[in-house]
């Protein structure tokens, strides 16, 4: 399969999700999904655990911070020119808020807070997706994408605040936001080579962030195995394991070999 032909291909799925979910009606926010399972405090903190594994967001988004800006000044191999390094900086970024904004929301979980909880995870997901388009597709073109691509990201959050507190709550947005990133980035690991060694690690980043989606939706039961964790607070070390194994790539790869990229992953 030709170059072109692969990128058609993604620009068909990505036609294709966007149309599956705007044949949707409008979807609400479930008033149910604030009732998490642990329920418990300590030393007068509410919902202690899943305010607490929040710290997990801020602890590697500055450290990938501080190491992305080392990497982007010629310290090891992850980036071969600096501009490479702005999505991955916009993502630390977003990692780090979204540790603030969780830890805010889940102090008292209520779908006002749960705006600040979803806009810095918006920037996250959509800078993960330009590292992609960045290092796969193009490098002026993903650049050139960093600002559009997150602009949608808090666009997605925006429109559903503002459409819930209209009584006619719309998370279509803001569920393609989510959607696209999970989709599109293991089909261009796939389909597309990267400058890159190292790129199939993000089929475990992809794996470790579903396990995250998973435990969230298992919060319930998780936390009645037990009663130690629930599957909420679990899904926050989840996804920040995710972004750390994004971190253990960039430490790890080098250049590829000129001849690796021309053939099928």
């Amino acid at each position: 399969m030709s170059r072109e032909h692969r990128l058609r291909f993604l620009a068909s799925v990505t036609v294709a999700v966007c149309t599956v979910i705007f044949v949707q009606e409008p979807i609400p926010q479930d008033p149910c999904y604030h009732e998490f399972a642990d329920q418990r405090g300590f030393l007068g903190l509410p919902h202690a655990l899943n305010v607490a594994t929040n710290l997990f967001f801020l602890l590697v988004g500055a450290i990938g911070l501080v190491r992305i800006f080392c990497w982007s000044r010629g310290e090891g191999t992850a980036f071969e020119n600096p501009v490479e390094a702005i999505p991955y900086a916009a993502l630390c970024i977003g990692l780090i808020l979204t540790g603030f904004g969780s830890a805010y929301y889940h102090i008292a979980p209520d779908t006002d807070r749960l705006f600040w909880d979803r806009l810095p995870m918006s920037i996250a997901f959509m800078a993960y997706l330009v590292t992609a388009i960045t290092e796969r597709i193009d490098r002026r073109t993903g650049v050139g994408a960093v600002f559009p691509l997150i602009a949608y990201g808090v666009f997605s959050v925006l429109y559903w605040r503002l459409t819930e507190q209209s009584g006619s709550g719309d998370l279509r947005y803001y569920l393609l936001a989510q959607l696209m990133p999970l989709i599109l980035v293991p089909l261009m690991v796939w389909l597309l080579p990267s400058p890159y060694t190292r790129g199939r690690d993000l089929f475990v980043v992809t794996g470790l962030y579903m396990l995250a989606k998973a435990l969230e939706i298992a919060d319930a039961f998780v936390y009645d195995l037990g009663r130690i964790i629930s599957g909420h607070s679990l899904k926050h070390i989840a996804a920040a394991g995710a972004a750390l194994w994004i971190l253990r790539m960039l430490q790890k790869r080098a250049p590829a070999p000129t001849n690796e990229g021309q053939q099928l992953p």
